[in-house]
């Protein structure tokens, strides 16, 4: 027994210093503490000269840089040269754009959560909060979804003069240039209650204020572009649109066709350099109405004159809707949600120089920029409108569930329902957080381009989620579309948002992890650019800075997923009140197994990882997951924890839990070296996955929630649009619920009676009258049931129509032969 203790000691000595991540120097001096002390204490003499041996032969060139560099960094750094792909200078710019927050940490595999429990609570100035009480108010008010959607296909005229009245498309434009300077949490919270309302109002205020002319400009722009352009956007006097996608680029937007080439022209009257473009644009938001159209396209001068090279690269340009030569073609129809929309076409377009946004110094750096503002405004609007849609469907689909009933029970009592009803509010909760969090992050002067991703995949996604389990609840309601539907337009428009601002499937495939796991990683570009450095003694300094920190992590990540795995979360420093450590404890844990992973998968694929696509999209769920419970958890220390929020919080962290686990068990079962993929599992799952999503004790905690009034479903929906107007039909059903619930005992007492007394009569008011009469219920209780029956009569009945009103107004243009089926007389 006592030549295993020397070896014994030497391992723990090892997996403590691991765990706790102290420098090899400490594991070397605790590690010869503990050999020295069996040694007095009497273990076997050899196996203790053994043990220390082995410490020496891996302390000392590793403590010694004159040893180290030479035998370990310079071999070290050749096999990265062999190993790493070349990166064209796209994909350079893709992976280095943008800054890293708090999602660095989690690839650090140990985050340090009181980070991001400390950054400020994202609060709105008085004039926002002004804003979103007053305009928006007033805004969501005069909106009338339907309308939009089926009569005109399009904004009323005095929708479109409202917005521009109030500033509407100057959200981001500075106070100085006459916008309203807000912040990016204002933005978020803006388009978060116009979505809850109209996905084409969102839209349309939403692209201005995103990636366009307005933030470009902002970013880039000279000083003469942001003095003219700026104040005209900001009043609506110029409507903006970019045109960056095409028939033969969409994702892969570095290999756009269009081109333009240096050249001279007329402009204005006067012969001036400029440059002749050509371009096929398609999918352009507002491009219908737009006066002012940002353009993407590949520079060349061909003829040097304006320097030395020929492919400038992509630059980005402005063209006013009449400049000769510029084709706006006809309306493209999404999905039934008939925001402006359509393609540009130009050829032998030409302008001058100056309409170079930033001017000929940004010619070729259009890559560049584009990247850096999608950053910023992927991080709000698809999300924010996500987070719109799915708290109003939260709010509204709890309240039908609670006042429709079938069997003599509400519908929300089936188990069935509550199923749904829990993932609707486990969900909403999330996305609002995840929303909330990236528009935070922009705030603090991030520019999060994996953060961005995350929200963009994971809030749309879910927020189809949420509609289709809408829909689901109101059956009929939601299917029969007209002015008192709430749920089909989003519905129906629910894949928009998977397939804009990069397809949801190329973004969780070949974008989230595979720009994270470089992008935010602690080592992996610093050692990148070391390989990369053609001076090979400076490479190997770089190199030596940072691959010995690399590979500590590596084994504590290990040590830490075993560690973590085999005392199922429960034992370790952990931020939060008693309630929440033990979710931040099971977060370490796989914020271990991610940095884990992704040091292995690096280490064994190299390049080939990015062809590895699935692999890849698991790894990404695992990291969106935790950023996503991140931004959960913060939500909640922001809120003050409060008690009533519980049920939705643990709801939707079990959630994330069991996708995560499922990712990372399909990551290792599906791993490219099978053997690699064997030895990582009793690392990562000693005792197999023990996550499980969200049980029905919890989705029943979650579904109650949704069908009470209770301040954890006002907080909830806090922001969205929920006036009970005539133009808001789910505000309506939302504002019944607490009569509806008052009512509820009235109404069974009620029933009872008609089930055991002898009553003759049977139309409704009649049987009320004889309820009054016998003394079953009271006058007051009378009129409570009316309501009742009045309100639930609003909630489910839903609309019918003409035949003519159903046809588009162009069907009337048609000659009469044309028109079958032919009209009734």
């Amino acid at each position: 027994m006592s030549i295993v203790i020397p070896f014994l000691a030497f391992l723990l000595a090892g997996a403590f210093a691991a765990y706790h991540r102290l420098r090899l120097a400490y594991w070397a001096a605790i590690t010869a503490s503990l050999l020295v002390a069996c040694w007095l204490l009497g273990a076997n003499p050899t196996a203790t000269v053994v043990a220390a041996l082995v410490v020496v032969a891996i302390a000392l060139p590793l403590l010694i840089p004159a040893i180290r560099k030479p035998l370990i960094t310079a071999p070290a750094l050749g096999f990265l040269r062999r190993a790493l792909p070349p990166l064209s200078q796209t994909e350079r710019i893709a992976l280095e754009t943008g800054s890293v927050g708090f999602e660095g940490d989690l690839f650090t595999g140990d985050p340090d959560w009181n980070k991001l429990l400390a950054y400020p609570k994202p609060q709105l100035t008085a004039d926002e909060q002004a804003f979103l009480d007053g305009p928006v108010e007033e805004l969501c008010r005069m909106t009338n979804d339907w309308e939009i959607t089926h009569i005109h296909a399009d904004l009323p005229p005095e929708l479109w003069d409202y917005i521009k009245k109030n500033k509407f498309f100057g959200m981001i434009i500075p106070k100085q240039y006459g916008g309203l300077g807000f912040s990016a949490l204002a933005h978020h919270k803006v388009i978060q209650k116009i979505a809850s309302v109209s996905s084409v109002v969102s839209s349309t205020v939403g692209v201005p204020n995103s990636l366009g002319p307005g933030e470009l400009l902002n970013h880039y722009g000279t000083q003469e572009q942001k003095d003219y352009y700026l104040p005209r956007l900001a009043i609506g006097q110029e409507v903006p649109c970019f045109g960056l996608t095409g028939p033969f680029a969409g994702s892969d937007a570095t290999s756009i066709p269009d081109y333009g080439i240096v050249c001279k022209g007329e402009w204005n009257g006067a012969n001036v350099l400029g440059i002749r473009l050509t371009f096929d644009k398609r999918y352009i938001t507002l491009a219908p109405v737009a006066t002012l159209i940002g353009l993407a396209f590949r520079m060349y001068d061909p003829d040097g004159l304006i320097g030395d090279t020929r492919d400038i690269g992509i630059t980005l340009a402005l063209l006013p809707r009449d400049t000769p030569g510029v084709d706006v073609g006809r309306r493209h129809f999404p999905l039934n949600s008939p925001f402006q929309n359509g393609p540009i076409h130009g050829r032998d377009v030409f302008i001058p120089l100056s309409q170079l946004i930033g001017g000929v110094e940004m010619a070729g750096k259009g890559w560049n920029m584009l990247n850096e503002c999608l950053a910023v405004g992927r991080s709000i609007t698809l999300p924010s409108t996500a987070s719109g849609g799915a708290k109003f469907g939260a709010r509204v689909t709890g309240s039908y569930a609670r006042i429709r009933k079938q069997f003599g029970l509400s519908v929300g009592r089936f188990e069935g329902v509550e199923e749904a009803l829990a993932r609707i509010g486990g969900k909403a909760y999330a996305i609002s957080a995840l929303s909330q969090a990236t528009a935070a992050a922009v705030d603090r002067g991030d520019v999060p381009s994996v953060p961005s991703a995350i929200a963009k995949y994971h809030c749309t996604n879910m927020g189809r989620d949420v509609a289709k389990d809408v829909m689901d609840i109101v059956g009929g309601k939601g299917i029969i579309l007209g002015p008192r539907n709430f749920a089909g337009r989003a519905w129906q428009a629910s894949p928009i948002a998977i397939t804009v601002e990069g397809a949801n499937i190329m973004t969780r495939s070949l974008l989230i992890f595979g720009q994270g796991s470089i992008l935010c990683h602690p080592y992996i570009i610093k050692e990148m650019r070391a390989a990369q450095d053609p001076d090979t003694r400076a490479g190997i300094q770089q190199l030596d800075a940072v691959l010995y920190p690399h590979i500590g992590g590596a084994i504590s990540n290990a040590v830490r997923s075993f560690w973590f795995g085999i005392t199922g979360s429960k034992i370790g420093a952990a931020p939060g009140d008693a309630y929440t450590k033990k979710f931040f404890r099971k977060l370490d844990r796989y914020a271990a197994n991610l940095a884990l992973l992704t040091d292995i998968s690096l280490g064994a694929l190299g390049g080939k990882l990015k062809f590895k696509e699935s692999l890849s999209g698991r790894l990404g769920d695992v990291l969106s997951h935790l950023y996503m419970m991140g931004a959960v958890l913060k939500r909640h220390h922001d809120e003050g924890a409060p008690e009533a929020d519980k049920p939705l919080l643990a709801w939707a962290f079990h959630n994330s839990a069991y996708e995560i686990e499922l990712a990372l068990s399909q990551a290792l079962r599906n791993f490219p070296i099978k053997p690699l993929g064997w030895l990582l599992w009793p690392v990562v799952f000693p005792f197999g996955r023990r996550a499980v999503a969200p049980g029905d004790r919890l989705s029943h905690r979650v579904a109650m929630l949704l069908m009470a009034p209770n301040e954890a479903r006002d907080r909830l929906g806090q922001g969205v649009f929920l006036t009970p107007c005539e133009n808001n039909p789910g505000g309506r059903i939302d504002s019944y619920l607490a009569a509806a619930v008052a009512a509820e005992p009235v109404e069974r007492k009620f029933l009872k009676a008609l089930k055991t007394k002898d009553i003759e009569a049977l139309d409704y008011s009649a049987q009320l009258d004889e309820g009054v009469r016998e003394g079953w219920i009271t006058v007051e209780e009378r009129k409570q049931l009316e309501e009742l029956r009045a309100i639930t009569l609003d909630t489910i009945t839903v609309d019918d129509f003409d035949v003519h009103e159903l046809r588009a107004a162009s069907y009337y243009d048609l000659p009469q032969h044309k028109r079958q089926p032919r009209e009734a007389a």
